[in-house]
């Protein structure tokens, strides 16, 4: 049975400034019950510092030196509660936290990561849609593609080896063409969201999980990021980009379970939730119930 921990990572260092407001994440989800009932403890918050709107001119990234320097922060934060024997969930925040998370597990061996999100967030600095914020290229910075600054932390290339990566429900894919994103590496395996609908979101996930667990892949187990904008805009719009033909609460629910319950899942994170743009909370208290359903459903198993 899991112990969870909860980290509160308050970092908009992947986000520009129209888009701030994620930061406030954490205090909200808490205040809305994620962790209620989970016996989880807190185990600290680690504050952003260095932000800037203005985009660095050798990478194209913006705040890549503050992602870097944060990254390794939020790292040592994450790695305390393993050494606990705990249940990391982070609480963010943009997806940037990811180099953090992922390099705590790289400094332990080899990980999977499990990408639950809307979005592949595979744009290379100079198509970048958000004017270089990390947060639309942490899943390619976390598997070595991109600046040195923020792709080689601690020498540790890549955070996350791309086979040893399931991009889970985006819906992106016509977007990324359209954008000149770079190709996913062949080795990365895509769910999208056409395929969690075919197969049904327990199914989908019992093959994310036969994928990350496989003989010759992630020894160690794997991460779990959630990112809200995986949604469908009806039940959340409190995201950069809310868009129709997302999960549905209850999907996510199913997916998040299967994972936890698996016994490979490292910890997980969320992200990219704003309150700012959730008039009345509703939004905030969904994800908060989600999150905190599927942790009790691992919790008893």
């Amino acid at each position: 049975m899991p112990r969870y921990a909860i980290v509160e990572a308050p970092s908009a260092l992947g986000h520009v400034p129209e888009h701030l407001g994620v930061e406030r994440a954490p205090e909200v989800l808490l205040g809305a019950g994620l962790a209620d009932g989970l016996a989880a403890r807190r185990a600290g918050r680690v504050e952003a510092a260095g932000y800037s709107a203005d985009r660095d001119s050798g990478t194209l990234v913006m705040n890549p030196q503050a992602i870097r320097d944060y990254s390794t922060l939020l790292a040592d934060a994450v790695t305390a509660v393993l050494d606990e024997g705990e249940f990391p969930v982070v609480l963010g925040g943009d997806c940037s936290i990811l180099l953090g998370t992922m390099l705590a597990l790289r400094r332990r061996g080899r990980y999977g990561l499990l990408y639950i999100d809307g979005d592949a967030d595979f744009y290379q600095p100079e198509v970048n849609p958000l004017g270089g914020a990390a947060s639309a290229s942490d899943l390619a910075f976390a598997t070595g593609c991109g600046p040195d600054v923020v792709t080689d932390i601690e020498g540790r290339r890549p955070l996350v080896r791309a086979d040893d990566v399931v991009v889970f429900a985006c819906r992106d894919a016509a977007d990324r063409e359209r954008r000149g994103c770079q190709p996913l590496p062949a080795g990365l395996l895509v769910i999208d969201r056409d395929r969690v609908r075919r197969l049904g979101a327990g199914a989908a996930a019992r093959q994310a999980v036969r994928y990350l667990t496989r003989e010759g892949g992630p020894e160690d187990g794997f991460w779990i990021h959630l990112d809200a904008d995986v949604f469908d805009e009806t039940i959340m719009q409190a995201v950069d980009d809310p868009r129709p033909d997302g999960l549905a609460w209850d999907e996510v629910v199913s997916a998040l379970s299967i994972a936890v319950r698996s016994g490979r899942a490292a910890g997980l994170q969320v992200a990219i939730y704003n309150p700012d743009i959730d008039a009345g909370g509703a939004n905030g208290r969904g994800l908060a119930a989600t999150v905190r359903e599927a942790l009790a459903a691992s919790a008893d198993a």
